[in-house]
């Protein structure tokens, strides 16, 4: 498979899919009681959390069934995936809207919640041993033993462009952005947001927890290596390995800026999920605030535009934008318990 993603591989998706999603809506974001270093910039969000089945992930899902019933390569067998969380749901989707089988495994021990909500969307749900790697094993098993079509969470290039087509989006509702904030988990959003915000000369910062920092740490290795993971947001960025396309997507221009890795601590993800609610009655959940979080951090202030600091992959955390810097912050996703607004620590 090729592990590498062209700006024509967004514009292909954003024709594929045109009408099969909700345009993104963007909101300023006036009045964010971020520190002090934020208050001479221009501050965005961008609502993706309202596109269908509650995340980005409904992008790449539609664009890679469509690009392979175009192709002629969807099996009667139909789809599979492993996952519980906004990737399966958004596969289930994306099969019923295309009257597409698909058959989605779990762990057993997978929320009630969206086991209902997935057999909603009419997808066969398999519940198979008690972590995700025992499911992405036999859903491997079943795709090889029922010719299936194996999709996957974020490691695919159709996946990636997909949802890169919301940077396409941004750009136009948003003239003259700098900078777009992104959180990473895999890397999917990551890799197609970063190839098309390099497309219109807008940086793309890829922000991850302190403590699952998948992207951050292939980074610094030069090449994706296996982390740890331990963050309140570990449920959506919990990925142990980032996806090539995303480490690809990831790295600086000749120049020495590019795109940009960052890392919040978990305080501050769980300070802007809650000031996002009282402040704006925006519901989101932890990985989507991570985002957010980046502003929230009180980090250095090199590497941004008019910066002449390099790449730093070791020890850079939050974001400061510059005066006059045009910021977006995306919201990604906000399948979350409303319950854990209340029992999550409150960091202030």
């Amino acid at each position: 498979m090729r592990q590498q993603l062209g700006y024509e591989d967004i514009k292909a998706a954003a024709e594929r899919i045109a009408g099969h999603v909700r345009p993104v809506a963007v909101a300023p974001a006036e009045g964010l009681r971020g520190p002090e270093s934020t208050e001479g910039a221009e501050l965005w969000l961008a609502l993706e959390y309202l596109q269908h089945t509650g995340s980005f992930k409904a992008r790449g899902a539609q664009n890679f069934l469509r690009a392979h019933q175009e192709a002629g390569t969807l099996p009667d067998a139909g789809v599979t995936i492993a996952s519980g969380g906004n990737a399966g749901l958004a596969c289930a989707w994306a099969a019923l809207r295309q009257g597409v089988r698909a058959t989605v495994f779990l762990p057993a021990n997978a929320p009630q919640v969206k086991v209902a909500r997935l057999r909603s969307y009419g997808a066969d749900v398999r519940l198979v041993g008690t972590e995700y790697a025992e499911a992405l094993a036999a859903c491997e098993e079943f795709a090889a033993t029922s010719g299936a079509l194996a999709s996957h969470a974020y490691d695919h290039p159709l996946i990636a462009a997909g949802a890169g087509t919301l940077m396409e989006e941004i750009h136009a509702r948003v003239p003259g952005l700098d900078t777009v904030l992104v959180a990473v988990g895999g890397g999917g959003l990551f890799a197609g947001v970063a190839t098309a915000a390099r497309q219109h000369g807008i940086r793309a910062v890829a922000v991850e927890p302190e403590h699952s920092r998948a992207l951050h740490a292939a980074l610094a290795a030069g090449r994706p290596v296996d982390v740890t993971v331990n963050s309140v947001a570990g449920d959506s960025l919990g990925a142990r390995l980032a996806t090539a396309l995303a480490v690809d997507a990831a790295r600086p221009d000749r120049d020495g800026r590019g795109a940009r890795s960052v890392l919040v601590p978990d305080e501050a993800i769980v300070r802007a999920r809650r000031e996002l609610w009282e402040d704006r009655r925006i519901l989101v959940e932890h990985g989507a605030a991570t985002a957010l979080a980046a502003l929230l951090t009180d980090g250095d202030s090199t590497d941004r535009p008019g910066s002449a600091s390099a790449h730093d992959t070791d020890s850079t955390y939050g974001y400061r934008p510059a005066d006059g810097e045009k910021v977006c912050v995306v919201l990604c996703g906000a399948n979350t318990d409303p319950a854990t607004l209340s029992t999550s620590p409150d960091p202030r």
